[in-house]
């Protein structure tokens, strides 16, 4: 496991088991709502896949004030890439270089694994956030709708 990063007063690191009651509190403050119980799973099964990695910062004071989840994104119709899954800066430690870090260290993990590029998905409402991607480079390639179904035995498809 490579050694955290200094960047200043902020030090980067992996995710790590017993990191989840604060993701669930980050998580929450951009409106995504987890049980304790839910986060423990879902990092436990990033941890242990290679294809998957989750850094946070910690800051003198502020024990993990953002966290970053960058995946390979492999399928037939392009090339591999990096995409990141979320991004978190806790309200007070924003404009703190914390953002900029974890998107640095993302995409250090994204060519460690291969990838020439990366690509995030920002919701339209988040004006600000979209400004602070675009000061890091990234520019809209695209617009889309984005589509979910439930799935499993409450299915009419799957009770037949």
């Amino acid at each position: 496991m490579p050694t955290p990063q200094r960047d200043s007063e902020l030090v980067i690191r992996a995710a790590r088991e017993g990191d989840e009651a604060r993701l669930v509190e980050l998580s929450a403050q951009l409106g995504y709502r987890s049980t304790l119980e839910q986060m423990e799973v879902r990092l436990a099964a990033l941890l242990a896949d290679d294809g998957h990695a989750v850094f946070v910062v910690d800051l003198p004071g502020t024990p993990l004030a953002g966290w970053v989840h960058v995946f390979r994104y492999l399928v037939p119709e392009t090339d591999l890439r990096g995409e990141i899954g979320g991004l978190v800066v806790d309200a007070a430690c924003r404009r703190r270089g914390v953002g900029r870090a974890l998107m640095r260290r993302a995409e250090q993990w994204a060519i460690e694994k291969g990838c020439s590029t990366v690509s995030l998905r920002s919701n339209v409402i988040r004006e600000g956030a979209h400004a602070f991607y675009r000061s890091l480079g990234y520019s809209v390639y695209k617009t889309q709708h984005a589509f979910r179904k439930p799935v499993g035995a409450d299915d009419p498809v799957f009770s037949t």
